[in-house]
């Protein structure tokens, strides 16, 4: 596994690549509301980045047709935006990716349309207070699978599960670099496999389901929802690890 180690003018870098993609989230959330379309949504976000000099490196990115993942109530990942219009009550997950001056950038939020229920308050919750504790868990000469085991922690002693089969990643000059880092321990022990190290930069996006962890792609060959068909949430942050500990790139 060859994880690389930014230098810090390449880490500046993709910072200045994931304030865009911050910047577009909060675009979003702030014009989360009811009567507005999946696809006014993209837009959007796609105006504002290519405003601010960058791509969407999202689209057609493995054949995604936009700019945004929009990911609405069931749909936990991947959700590709369409002419539905925001209720009040739904949920919904943006995930961003830009590409500047050949550095990329990645991030998630999942926010609510109006007032929501408190189910779905719990749930969103789950994903940015398990995101956040995972950051702050960082340090150098940790183990990749340290991290997982602390999101797997976070996420089920909050009373939910993680979606198998899909992970946060590397990123650099490609939007997806070594190493995987699941949301759960895989293949038993913690204390094995790669370190973390100063001047490694990745993305942690904790995906939570209710009940079941298995996942179901839909028949658009994009959207995926977990097995037991209840909403789900995703938060994602794009982390460099600077002096022993994760500093988080992707905010304003």
């Amino acid at each position: 596994m060859a994880i690389t180690l930014k230098k810090p003018l390449e880490i500046e870098k993709l910072r200045a690549a994931n304030k865009i993609v911050a910047g577009a989230l909060e675009l979003l959330r702030e014009n989360t509301k009811a009567g507005v379309s999946l696809k006014e949504l993209d837009a959007m976000a796609e105006d504002y980045i290519l405003s601010q000099g960058a791509k969407p490196s999202f689209k057609g990115l493995y054949g995604f047709p936009s700019s945004v993942c929009t990911s609405l109530n069931q749909v936990i990942i991947h959700g590709i935006p369409n002419d539905y219009k925001l209720q009040e009550g739904d949920i919904i997950g943006y995930d961003i990716g830009t590409e500047l001056d050949g550095w990329f950038g990645d991030a998630a939020i999942t926010v609510g349309v109006g007032e929501i229920s408190e189910a779905d308050k719990k749930l969103i919750a789950c994903a940015e207070e398990s995101l956040y504790e995972a950051i702050e868990s960082i340090k150098e000469g940790m183990r990749f699978k340290e991290l997982s085991q602390v999101l797997e922690n976070s996420i089920r002693s909050r009373g939910f599960v993680p979606l198998y089969d899909f992970c946060g990643h590397g990123i650099g000059k490609k939007p997806h670099e070594e190493p995987e880092i699941p949301n759960y321990l895989e293949h038993g022990n913690a204390k094995s496999g790669p370190k973390i190290k100063n001047g490694m930069v990745f993305c942690i996006e904790p995906m939570i389901c209710q009940k079941d962890t298995a996942k179901v792609i839909l028949e658009n060959g994009w959207d995926v929802v977990s097995a037991d068909g209840l909403n789900g949430s995703h938060y994602e942050h794009t982390v460099a690890v600077v002096n022993g500990k994760a500093e988080i790139l992707s905010k304003i």
